[in-house]
């Protein structure tokens, strides 16, 4: 099937495509690094983002280059911390109590699976909150580990984890921290190398399921990073930990103050800017995905505004055959980030990925 890029009516089709992508990959024609710089695997990765925490918790972050980082990871908030419920309180008071002490720049892990990808991570915890009448194994395991790394824990009434939690999900386990550390656009860029790359820019997604949802779909296919608006959109909150099982501890984010100019940047780094849209002419199967590939995904309401689509090289849709209108944002994102895997698999460098 010949394979196209297009954007309004110019068109490259099949090998011609192909060649010129395969030209700029070796050559980094829009970024013009060399060859050597690799791309680094998913372990460095995820230390990147413990290494952010870090920086975060010691006071040194460099605002005059736009980085946004978490502040004061390793210090309790101002407030009296004697407000949060201990084991024994019961009912609204202790929940009134925890709203109270929550500092701006507090965030929440919840879950089990998430709280384990961040203790293997070795994530700045401010401290564990327990639930007083959790007893299992598992529950005693978190607790030891977090004992042997110092950090405070407060066993305390499930109701206190009600209150705290997004979806009350929480398993009886959660784990204050700070703000969380994005990363700049810039590392992110820099971490790609000149191999096929994969980023996802979410053009002001909404709903912090969904932002979870498409972090961890982005960080299992082992997209680069994930770009996000810094307002009017959902950031890294307690329900992204949630969704995202984990995988944002893993996968550098970064917030911008204009997806258009971090569009622009990607594409002066050799990425093509490609669209999900329904209303595109093609579908994914019959569009190119090869190479260094900037995914834009639309808001849950309005989809891609006027502006980004016209700073993308062209737009996709998915294959339909039913009635139902379309996929949500996260399920369409899942499904384009495989095709471009799979229309990546031989170039991409060897890794941790596995086939079924």
């Amino acid at each position: 099937m010949a394979k196209s890029k297009q954007q309004g009516g110019k068109s490259r089709s099949g090998s011609g495509a192909r060649q010129e992508q395969g030209r700029r990959t070796q050559t980094g024609d829009r970024s013009g690094r060399s060859q050597s710089n690799k791309r680094p695997d998913r372990l460095q990765r995820g230390r990147s983002v413990q290494d952010r925490g870090r920086d975060a918790s010691r006071g040194s972050i460099n605002r005059s280059q736009g980085t946004q980082r978490a502040q004061d990871f390793g210090s309790m908030p101002g407030e009296n911390r004697s407000s949060h419920a201990q084991a024994g309180n019961r009912g609204s008071r202790a929940q009134q109590s925890t709203r109270k002490s929550q500092a701006p720049d507090t965030l929440y892990i919840e879950g089990r699976r998430a709280v384990a990808e961040a203790l293997q991570v070795s994530f700045p915890v401010r401290r564990a909150l327990v639930a007083a009448s959790e007893r299992d194994s598992g529950t005693a395991e978190f607790v030891s580990v977090l004992s042997a790394a110092g950090t405070p824990i407060e066993y305390v009434d499930r109701s206190v984890l009600n209150a705290l939690s997004s979806h009350g999900a929480h398993q009886g386990i959660m784990l204050e921290v700070g703000s969380f550390p994005y990363a700049d656009l810039s590392e992110i860029i820099a971490d790609s190398g000149t191999d096929p790359a994969l980023v996802l820019v979410l053009d002001h997604v909404t709903d912090e399921g969904n932002l979870g949802a498409i972090i961890r779909s982005a960080e299992v296919v082992g997209a680069s990073g994930v770009v996000i608006a810094s307002k009017r959109a959902a950031g890294v909150g307690i329900g992204t930990f949630k969704t995202s099982a984990g995988a944002a501890l893993h996968l550098p984010i970064a917030r911008v103050t204009n997806i258009a100019r971090a569009l622009d940047q990607l594409k002066e780094a050799g990425f093509w800017v490609v669209g999900a849209s329904e209303h595109a002419q093609g579908d994914c199967w019959s569009a190119s995905l090869e190479g260094r590939i900037a995914l834009v995904m639309g808001s849950e309401g309005s989809g891609l505004s006027r502006l980004i689509q016209e700073r993308c090289d062209h737009l996709v849709r998915l294959p339909q055959r039913g009635i139902t209108e379309s996929l949500n944002v996260a399920q369409a994102a899942t499904v384009l980030s495989y095709e471009w895997l799979r229309q990546n698999r031989d170039a991409l460098p060897e890794g941790n990925s596995t086939t079924a």
